[in-house]
């Protein structure tokens, strides 16, 4: 039963954010502002 509710969650999880960026460009400009956030996290 956890098995299936975690692939549930997961899959429900790669909708939301393949939805959110409709191309492998948007998905690259996603990548890369979360790495900056996280470099700027970081030099902090």
């Amino acid at each position: 039963m956890k098995r299936l509710i975690a692939v549930a969650l997961l899959a429900l999880f790669s909708m939301t954010v393949l939805s959110a960026c409709n191309t492998m460009e948007g998905l690259g400009k996603d990548v890369k502002k979360l790495g900056e956030k996280v470099e700027d996290k970081a030099s902090r």
